[in-house]
């Protein structure tokens, strides 16, 4: 769907999370010690599968404008792209809404005959995104894997549980700011918990 379309469609898209924005602002506390939650919603996401070692792999860092990441959990950055590592040859191309069109094509064309895929899995999922000094202490509440900066920072990714809700976290920087892709059918219970979450640690009178 390009563009175009979307944006002549866009008032009868709903967001999973649509309804919360207000809670997220409410919940939400700004400051030294502060977290923020909100919607991303609408990401461009597409699967990208491959023969690392194939000529296809140089293709398709070609178009899109970076090497595809090889380390495990390694997160590759070009212009409004997000590319990352989800396994030795699996990577989720996240861009803005609209672009997965005009990405999955070019990763096609760069696939060639070679063997792989590439699915748009946009309607997969939607968006979280957690950020401020607290965000890490916050989802260590419901996540078993190491957050500490020497386990994970920006410019890496991990497919983990959060409050037993199967995500693609993914560090965007050091403040620190989280995405958390999750699929819609499980996106408002995992809101819910990080609301909870965030009520209990900043209670208000």
């Amino acid at each position: 769907m390009t563009a175009d379309s979307l944006a002549r469609l866009s008032h009868l898209r709903r967001s999973p999370l649509g309804h919360l924005a207000e809670q997220f602002a409410e919940r939400s506390v700004p400051g030294p010690g502060g977290v923020r939650l909100g919607e991303v919603p609408y990401l461009a996401q597409l699967n990208l599968r491959l023969d690392p070692a194939g000529a296809a792999a140089a293709r398709a860092g070609k178009v899109l404008g970076t090497p595809l990441p090889m380390i495990p959990g390694q997160v590759a950055v070009t212009g409004a792209l997000r590319v990352l590592w989800l396994g030795p040859d699996e990577w989720l191309v996240v861009g803005p809404d609209g672009a997965a069109t005009s990405v999955e094509r070019s990763l096609r064309q760069a696939l060639g005959a070679d063997p792989g895929s590439v699915v748009d899995v946009s309607a997969n999922r939607t968006t979280l995104e957690l950020s401020g000094p607290s965000a890490r202490t916050l989802l260590e509440q419901g996540c078993s894997l190491d957050l500490h900066p020497r386990a994970l920072g920006p410019g890496q990714c991990a497919q983990t549980t959060v409050s037993k809700v199967q995500v693609v976290l993914d560090q965007l920087d050091a403040a620190p700011s989280y995405r958390l892709l999750v699929r819609g059918s499980f996106a408002q219970y995992l809101a819910d918990w990080l609301l909870d979450a965030m009520g209990n640690r900043f209670s208000r009178p």
